[in-house]
């Protein structure tokens, strides 16, 4: 096992300004169009929340079988060094790394996230049966060849989102280069969300919000954060189905580390030093277990694309960029 240690400053992350009414968003339909991106339908834009070097991102719609989800992409200025997929987790969107990518794009690669099915304004089809495991590795491997051209793509899952990245790697070893658990772990536990799962079931995921965030209760917009603007909407949008099918994954008990290990892709286990929502055990453990690269961001919790982006993409650019023939020293202690 492998280890990392990135030793790059931490950085700010991206910043946050501007407002915005629920009440004034409008979500495309798969027909809508907001002008074209690279032979990509363009999109608007989810919400008000700034993406840093915003001219350097598109806002784009990929079509899938389950309908169109939206994406983020960012593209370096040269030839790029390959195609990298960001798969956001739980509650989130692809804005989580919407100040990530270029980031980098500036490292040479081209970049994507992409809103899961159900998330903030992605298809949201309705019905629990859309909301498998399954259903989410699909899309992610659908994705991956669209986005790749139908060459591999190195792929990155961020904590739900790693569950489901390593589905699809199992699903669909060939898609892929390698794969970055961050902040992930190898299995969920009984009981994880069941608080939050009984909220969404019986009133709604606007009411799960407002039990964690009283303090917004009944207030406009202009009385909030942008940031607090951005996750009340987004939480509001992402479909109730959608987060009673996450949450249910999320306390799957079931390892499917060995399996991932058979598809013998590269692995790089990253998370936080002070990340308390998987335990950081499990997650050493696990990259023991794939005989993974194994790295602990420093000044990062659970979001490292945020907390400490230029390390966090330092790391990356590393492991992707590796020479695949010639693995690195083991460091000396």
């Amino acid at each position: 096992m492998s280890t990392i240690d990135p030793t790059a400053g931490p950085s700010a992350g991206p910043s946050v300004t501007g407002r915005h009414s629920a009440e004034a968003r409008t979500s495309p339909s798969a027909g809508s169009s907001a002008g074209s991106f690279d032979g990509w339908p363009g999109v608007p834009r989810f919400g008000t929340l700034p993406v840093p070097l915003a001219d350097a991102v598109a806002n784009v719609g990929i079509d899938l079988p389950v309908g169109r989800v939206t994406a983020l992409h960012a593209r370096p200025e040269a030839s790029a060094r390959g195609v990298v997929l960001l798969v956001p987790g739980f509650t989130g969107s692809k804005e989580d790394f919407g100040g990530f990518l270029p980031l980098l794009a500036e490292r040479g690669w081209d970049a994507w996230s992409y809103s899961q099915r159900g998330q903030a304004d992605s298809a949201a089809p309705a019905g629990a049966e859309n909301y498998t495991l399954e259903a989410f590795a699909r899309d992610v491997v659908a994705v991956a060849a669209l986005v790749g051209g139908g060459e591999p793509v190195h792929l990155l899952g961020h904590s739900f989102g790693g569950v489901v990245t390593r589905a699809a790697a199992i699903l669909a070893p060939g898609a892929f280069l390698d794969v970055t658990l961050l902040c992930s772990g190898p299995h969920g536990w009984a009981g994880r969300m069941e608080r939050e799962a009984a909220i969404v079931r019986e009133r709604g995921s606007a009411a799960w919000w407002n039990e964690d965030n009283p303090h917004t209760v009944g207030l406009p917009d202009a009385a909030l954060t942008a940031d607090e603007v951005f996750r009340r909407l987004r939480m509001g949008a992402t479909s109730d189905d959608q987060l009673l099918g996450a949450a249910a994954i999320l306390s799957d008990e079931n390892d499917t580390t060995g399996e991932l290990l058979a598809t013998g892709l590269d692995t790089l286990v990253a998370h936080g030093v002070d990340d308390p929502a998987w335990p950081q055990d499990w997650q050493a453990s696990m990259a023991g277990l794939l005989d993974a690269r194994y790295a602990i961001i420093p000044e990062a919790a659970h979001s490292p694309q945020l907390e400490n982006p230029e390390a966090t993409a330092d790391l990356l650019d590393e492991f992707w960029g590796r020479d695949r023939a010639h693995p690195p020293v083991e460091p000396q202690q």
